[in-house]
């Protein structure tokens, strides 16, 4: 015989719901998203039904309030004991939320028993890293090998990477340059392969280092380097990124190296006549054209 769930006078039909807590960049709030639709991939609910996503923004200034609770449990149809135990867990769920300075508390699904009771069935946490000098117990529990190799190596060596999908690797310094130099890639018809921020002092070794992560991944066919010298000057990237290629001496792959800012034109010189497969560029639409031609 298969054993059945068996339901007493006085239960009701369990349910799942989705439930998540982030930072809605638009407005600085925290926002907690939550739907009926439980244990389904959420980015298809949204795309699909729609209406059936809500949304709860809180001031973190006054932190979830009694009535956000409330009506987050009745969006969610519940009534009687479980509603009373759905704004427990609500406000429960966003203080974990606050108080392990996370940048995403994910619950999917949360699950209403037969009794009305809410249990948080499964989780995924996304703890901020720059917050982690006040949890130092998180950190002594940080299992390296759950992480991708690539990325850890990159942290080791002081570097700031995030592996992607493309076919193009980035080697830039500055976030908001890494942005904007993403953006180049696609529009010359590329996809970018990592995110990866070199910071303020693109020496030698820090490139080689930079260059050595890049190239691990096998379907980077060009890579893009787009560095602002002002607190390092171009020229010393320039013959840092020269050092670093003749030391590595594998690279089969072509570069593009746009360097603006302090001593730019005696980098591009060096870029120019060091007889590697390196191409310099000035402009942004340069740099652009040059990463289509190399690809197509």
């Amino acid at each position: 015989m298969v054993a059945e769930d068996v339901y007493y006078p006085g239960d009701s039909e369990p349910s799942e719901f989705y439930m998540s807590v982030l930072l809605n960049r638009e407005n600085g709030k925290n926002m907690i998203m939550y739907s009926t639709e439980g244990g389904m991939n959420i980015e298809k609910v949204a795309e699909e039904t729609p209406d059936l996503i809500f949304n709860e923004e809180i001031d973190p200034a006054m932190g979830i309030l009694p009535f956000q609770c409330r009506r987050i449990a009745f969006n969610l149809g519940l009534s009687g004991k479980a509603f009373k135990q759905m704004t427990k867990f609500v406000s429960a769920l966003y203080t974990a939320y606050i108080k392990s300075d996370s940048s995403l508390f994910e619950i999917n699904p949360v699950l209403k028993t037969s009794d009305d009771r809410i249990i948080a069935v499964d989780a995924k946490v996304t703890l901020d890293n720059n917050a982690l000098f006040r949890h130092k117990d998180y950190l002594a529990m940080r299992d390296l090998r759950e992480e991708n190799p690539i990325e850890v190596e990159a942290n080791a060596a002081g570097l700031n990477y995030v592996d992607l999908d493309g076919n193009v690797g980035c080697m830039v310094n500055g976030a908001g340059l890494a942005m904007a130099t993403m953006d180049l890639i696609k529009q010359a018809g590329g996809e970018p392969a990592n995110f990866l921020d070199v910071g303020g002092t693109a020496d030698a070794e820090r490139v080689e280092s930079a260059f050595r992560i890049i190239l691990k991944d096998p379907s980077v066919k060009a890579i893009l380097v787009n560095i602002f010298g002002g607190i390092v000057r171009c020229d010393r990237v320039a013959q840092g990124i020269v050092d670093a290629y003749k030391n590595m001496g594998n690279i089969t792959i072509p570069i593009i190296v746009r360097l603006q800012g302090t001593n730019a034109d005696i980098a591009k010189e060096i870029i120019d006549k060091s007889g590697l497969d390196v191409h310099s560029a000035i402009e942004f639409q340069e740099a652009a054209d040059k990463v289509h031609k190399v690809l197509s």
